[in-house]
């Protein structure tokens, strides 16, 4: 049959071509034309597409038809054949997976098990600055080369932004291994590996403290503290009393706080090591509390003058305008320093007091109770050097702390 010939098949139906045996053009109702070629297959008839007409013409049919009749005569499977081509070209379509697109999985992916949406955001920027080198590379790609050429430029000047940043590469990678994406070793893994071709963070980086009141000093900064005016300045001296972090204070609630037991009970998704907290409430602490107004509207403690949670930065504002060389978070310090040189309180107590996770992952096993008692007598010794200015030659007992 002649190339215009086959054009001018239009009615439905198989119309079988010539040229090499079992090639026809089958014509659909609608009138969409294609190619078919019906070969016998370990004794089976088959019926196999060899594309659409007129995209695919007479002759390039009939060659393709001879192909697979010869690959038929040799006992091969031509279907079967084309089928795990196909299979293999979807498995490494769904393995070409871009660094970003698996960096933006992985966070979509753990985002619902992390504290906060800051911790997903600080994720997203981080990763971000990865973008530019390795961001639109296939991840099964990335290599000690791309990894060294994120890192090395920020190594030595911003340690702990580049420390933190090979952990995320790192995870991310890990994640993209699971899921097939990548084969062989993590590039970006530490130990026996970057850790020969990198200095260690701890080498280079400089030790960096929070700037706090000396304990000496900070009975007369408390004086001068309650002579200013405003939330921030309100909200300053709870964290002090309280020796909490400004983000637990600045985020508290009226129903976290129950005045006639005393007690501020912060949630676990609002703390650091997500677990939830108590802390006992001292005269003092209940005093300022007491003195608050309720504002209408929100449950908010401590409301920024237009609404919502107080800024840090209006905490920051506070010891600047008293000219003082510290930041709030400082004086969890002051606290620290306060319990380790003018009291002889367990350190066990300080440190739950400060809400800090015990490290000794045995110890943490067994310790079920929250040394409460323990810690209302520390919080009230607190609240009571706190309100002598002239503290430094002031030397604690803390007799309250062992009885109770």
């Amino acid at each position: 049959m002649a190339p215009l010939s086959v054009a001018r098949l239009i009615e439905p139906g198989l119309h079988f071509v010539g040229g090499v045996a079992g090639l026809a053009l089958q014509v659909q109702p609608s009138g969409a034309r294609s190619w078919v070629l019906r070969l016998s297959v370990a004794g089976k008839r088959r019926e196999m597409g060899l594309g659409g007409f007129p995209d695919v013409t007479l002759a390039d049919a009939r060659r393709r038809a001879r192909d697979e009749r010869e690959k038929a005569d040799k006992g091969a499977d031509p279907i079967a054949d084309r089928k795990a081509a196909a299979s293999r070209l979807r498995a490494e379509q769904t393995k070409a997976f871009t660094f970003k697109a698996s960096a933006l999985a992985y966070i979509e992916a753990h985002e619902p098990g992390w504290r906060n949406a800051k911790h997903a955001e600080q994720w997203r920027n981080t990763l971000a600055s990865t973008y530019p080198v390795i961001g639109s590379m296939q991840v099964r790609d990335v290599g000690l080369p791309q990894v060294l050429a994120v890192l090395g430029p920020i190594w030595g000047i911003k340690t702990e932004t580049a420390s933190r940043l090979r952990g995320r590469i790192e995870s991310v990678l890990d994640w993209a291994t699971v899921r097939g994406y990548r084969e062989g070793l993590n590039p970006a893994r530490w130990k026996g590996h970057l850790d020969h071709l990198l200095p260690s963070p701890s080498k280079i980086m400089k030790a960096s403290h929070h700037a706090a009141v000396p304990v000496g000093q900070v009975g007369a900064f408390m004086q001068a503290l309650r002579a200013q005016q405003g939330t921030g300045a309100r909200a300053l001296e709870f964290v002090i009393l309280t020796a909490a972090r400004s983000g637990e204070a600045r985020g508290a609630t009226w129903r976290e706080i129950d005045l006639d037991r005393a007690t501020w009970v912060v949630p676990g998704e609002r703390m650091k090591a997500g677990k939830e907290h108590r802390v006992p409430l001292s005269d003092e602490a209940l005093a300022l509390l007491r003195g608050l107004p309720r504002i209408a509207g929100t449950d908010l403690v401590f409301p920024a003058p237009r609404g919502g949670v107080l800024s840090d930065m209006t905490l920051v504002a506070v010891t600047r305008r008293m000219e003082v060389a510290a930041v709030p978070h400082g004086f969890r310090s002051t606290f620290r320093d306060w319990c380790s040189e003018r009291t002889s309180c367990p350190r066990e107590v300080a440190e739950m007091a400060l809400a800090h996770t015990i490290g000794d992952k045995v110890e943490a096993a067994y310790r079920r109770g929250d040394l409460f008692k323990k810690r209302r007598s520390l919080m009230s010794e607190w609240a009571a050097f706190l309100a002598k200015p002239e503290s430094n030659a002031q030397v604690i007992s803390m007799h309250e702390c062992k009885r109770a």
